[in-house]
């Protein structure tokens, strides 16, 4: 039996590599008296561990039977998920999110959770497939506003966004929700320590082609990212990967509008409701 091929997927690998490690201390293993005993070299074993280098199903089968883990590293392996992909990760993102010290989020389908109204939140909620109950809906909705008194703590982070345009044009609700949602959006730009930017639908360049993401620093100055797809969430702390989506920011950042051109921005569209 073989596991289906899949992408590298670094979270996931870095897990099943400390239950590999946990299980070769429990054993009484070092990495060097474990290579030995499988016939590996003791960098492989330490690269499983650490997460560089993937477990294989027959290296997995070969550990558990070392191991005494009853076959638990070979159905690690094979129900690896195809990216890392732990929908659970949002409620730890929201976590970071309230103490971060600095957000930088690009949106490009809805605007971000944190400059939503109630209605706002609410009708994107609505228009989800499959459709959630209503108390769901109430729920989520709830819980978004709550998210927003971070940019009004004592203490605020400092908040980056920039969104595409069109989702500024996106009639989303009734006129009178989507008047109240931009005139909002002007209100959080008055805030001290937010800057909003849109990324102009006639610009000849886009680094945020390959879709929305956020990034943070939390207050021991750690980097870290996140992601939304249609297929799930994704929690990322690899150092290389945080680096390229914080260089795709920084030129989407030349590429939108000014603070200053963005809020000209909005009070036109106010004045065309």
């Amino acid at each position: 039996m073989s596991p289906r091929k899949r992408a590298k997927n670094t979270t996931s690998m870095k897990m099943l590599g400390q239950q590999v490690a946990g299980a070769r201390v429990a054993a009484g293993y070092t990495q060097r008296t474990l290579a030995a005993e499988v016939g590996l070299d003791e960098e492989t074993i330490a690269s499983i561990e650490q997460g560089r280098r993937p477990l294989k199903p027959d290296i997995a089968e070969l550990l558990d039977r070392t191991l005494d883990t009853k076959g638990l590293l070979f159905i690690g392996v094979d129900n690896l998920p195809e990216i890392d992909q732990f929908p659970m990760w949002a409620e730890q993102y929201m976590a970071h999110e309230r103490e971060a010290v600095t957000l930088s989020w690009y949106d490009n389908q809805v605007l971000p959770g944190l400059l939503q109204t109630q209605k706002y939140a609410n009708t994107v909620l609505r228009n989800r497939i499959p459709a959630y109950e209503e108390s769901e809906i109430e729920t989520k909705t709830a819980g978004r506003m709550e998210r927003q008194q971070i940019l009004h703590r004592r203490n605020p982070p400092t908040v980056s966004f920039v969104i595409w345009e069109p989702v500024l044009r996106l009639s989303l609700g009734d006129p009178v929700m989507h008047k109240e949602q931009l005139s909002h959006l002007r209100e959080c730009s008055r805030l001290p320590t937010v800057a909003l930017q849109f990324m102009p639908m006639d610009s000849p360049s886009h680094a945020g082609l390959h879709g929305p993401f956020i990034m943070l620093e939390t207050p021991d100055h750690q980097h870290l990212a996140y992601t939304e797809s249609q297929r799930g969430s994704q929690w990322i702390s690899d150092s290389e990967t945080v680096s390229i989506l914080a260089r795709k920011y920084a030129m989407l950042r030349t590429q939108a509008l000014s603070v200053e051109r963005s809020r000209d921005l909005l009070d036109d569209l106010l004045g065309d409701q």
